[in-house]
């Protein structure tokens, strides 16, 4: 097939377009499925503390289904419930740090931890070297926009941000010792 053939089932200029009120909505789409995984869902969502009822609303359940799986949640270590009134529910970022690091440990052997930390690092280093700072939070967007645009520069820092959130995701699945013995510590 030629790229500007058409393929023969795109609708022609003498054909109906498709009905799109007709399709399921979206919202409809993502409030499918079994409860359990549409409450995961908000709870990763979670950026701050939460009522209940506001939580049962976006997974769209029943406060009462809500507050149990919070509770199962809770009790897993996913997240912090804040008592008082109303009682409020926050992710527990510890816990999802820990599970990150967890699956690093399963996926790579201790070899490979460590040539992408070192790799990650390397990267990182660049950074440290072209914005001549030690941390993306220390980077200047007006001072650097003489040279970059904004939107370059903003890349850039992300980036870096992400290196650094990784190198330390890395770091800590390498330190993490079963046998009880000595870790040595890699220095940027």
């Amino acid at each position: 097939m030629d790229l500007t053939d058409t393929p023969q089932d795109i609708p022609g200029d003498d054909e109906e377009a498709p009905d799109f009120d007709a399709w399921e909505s979206p919202d409809d789409v993502l409030k499918e499925g079994p409860t359990r995984e549409r409450m995961l869902d908000v709870i990763m969502q979670l950026r701050e503390p939460t009522k209940v009822s506001t939580i049962a609303t976006r997974a769209d359940c029943d406060t009462e289904t809500a507050r149990d799986y919070l509770q199962w949640f809770a009790e897993m270590g996913m997240v912090r419930e804040l008592s008082g009134r109303p009682v409020r529910y926050e992710r527990n970022n510890s816990y999802l740090k820990w599970r990150r690091i967890e699956q690093i440990r399963q996926r790579y052997s201790e070899t490979e931890i460590v040539a992408r930390l070192t790799e990650t690092l390397d990267a990182a280093t660049e950074y440290r070297e072209r914005f001549e700072v030690d941390s993306p939070d220390d980077v200047s967007l007006v001072e650097e926009s003489y040279e970059e645009s904004i939107e370059d520069i903003w890349e850039a820092v992300s980036n870096w941000k992400t290196l650094e959130e990784r190198a330390a995701l890395l770091d800590a699945a390498r330190r993490e010792d079963t046998s009880g013995g000595h870790t040595e510590t890699i220095d940027a």
